[in-house]
């Protein structure tokens, strides 16, 4: 496919995807009578050039935007707060995210609480708080910046509690992106480290949500085409970026998030608490996991890494390959060896057991996983 030719997926939400695509932007928000968005972005974000451009094109258009960027890399909750202070105080009409998983996670709760004002975590799915979402909310773009979690086409924001550091999913199919313009060119300045980690966040959910528990050959289809577009793309886009490699890995980690709806697991349940209680990145801390979680994982499941083991293009397709594979591609693309080479600590240990055993992603999890499992996990990672 022509990396610039300008494709429509809806899955169920609208996809302008291809190079370029993010000049489609100013005419959208005109067609559809919007125009003063609270624009979302994180700090890093806000000051590269291309995010100037963006606001430079909504401004010729006589669009009037409002920037809200002050908030953590592992989005917690009085990020939003602070966030619709602004959409409060600034006669706002929609909300456009811009950036990676935290930056559009914060937009899209955002969106909720704009008319959603009962205590955010209220709306924790997981004690069945989407019942709550009642109201109508506003207007909600998407741009991802990354290839990473794929937020932009999912109906969820996961929020930490700024004190515990316990994370929550907020959902609502409300909360779905009226349109999302994913844009290849925006990641193609993304330094080398950031590309890497964040292209193992997208491996990691694709293969995550294929293990997971839950029957859903839907998802099961799109995350091993998933897992095959990363396997040919990552370390093209990580060592040598191109708008191919680039429109591939963007293209995976929407497909990764399609197909966690199907559940996570063990990996992402280890990887939560490294970022709440330690602000390790997200995709960092699944990548350094992800060995450590197959190989937990391996018994009782090996058609299923067969099949993984074919669609990374592997001749050995044993589970052991598979979980070869992984450490030989984090080496390729520089992910660190081991936890403690990111800065964690034996002492940290049994914070983060806890942490992990309170996680909502394990229950999908193909074999249960009790709390000295999450222990021994992250001893034998450190």
């Amino acid at each position: 496919m022509d990396p610039y030719q300008i494709v429509q997926f809806n899955i169920p939400t609208i996809v302008r995807f291809g190079c370029g695509a993010t000049r489609e932007l100013p005419a959208y928000l005109a067609s559809e009578g919007l125009s003063r968005p609270l624009i979302v972005t994180d700090p890093t974000v806000a000051n590269l050039p291309f995010f100037a451009d963006i606001v430079r094109q909504l401004q010729k258009q006589n669009i009037h935007v409002e920037l809200f960027s002050d908030i953590h890399k592992n989005p917690v909750k009085s990020d939003v707060y602070h966030g619709v202070d602004v959409w409060d105080n600034s006669d706002r009409d929609s909300v456009i995210g811009i950036g990676g998983g935290a930056a559009l996670d914060i937009a899209r709760a955002i969106v909720l609480r704009v008319h959603h004002r009962d205590d955010l975590f209220k709306y924790d799915d997981l004690i069945g708080g989407d019942v709550y979402v009642t109201g109508d909310v506003p207007p909600f773009i998407a741009i991802p910046t990354t290839a990473g979690t794929g937020s932009e086409v999912g109906r969820s924001a996961i929020i930490a509690d700024d004190e515990t550091h316990q994370k929550r999913i907020l959902f609502s199919p409300k909360l779905l992106a009226k349109i999302v313009f994913a844009d290849p060119l925006l990641t193609m300045e993304l330094p080398p480290h950031i590309t890497a980690a964040t292209g193992m966040d997208a491996l990691t959910h694709n293969i995550e949500a294929f293990l997971a528990k839950n029957y859903n050959p839907i998802c099961d289809g799109i995350a091993l085409e998933g897992i095959r577009l990363i396997s040919q793309s990552l370390k093209d886009a990580v060592l040598n970026p191109n708008e191919e490699s680039r429109s591939n890995m963007l293209l995976a980690s929407m497909m990764g998030a399609i197909a966690f709806q199907k559940g996570l697991g063990v990996v992402h349940s280890l990887a939560h608490p490294l970022s709440s209680l330690l602000d390790t990145h997200h995709g960092l801390a699944n990548a350094v996991n992800l060995a450590h979680g197959l190989a937990f994982n391996l018994e009782g499941n090996e058609d299923k890494y067969r099949r993984i083991a074919q669609s990374l293009g592997l001749k050995d397709v044993s589970g052991e390959a598979v979980i070869d594979y992984i450490n030989q591609l984090n080496t390729q693309i520089s992910i660190p060896k081991n936890l403690s080479s990111i800065g964690v600590q034996e002492s940290h240990l049994e914070t983060l057991a806890d942490l992990a055993f309170a996680d909502f992603a394990h229950p999908n999890n193909p074999k249960p996983v009790s709390r000295d499992d999450f222990y021994s996990l992250y001893k034998k990672a450190l």
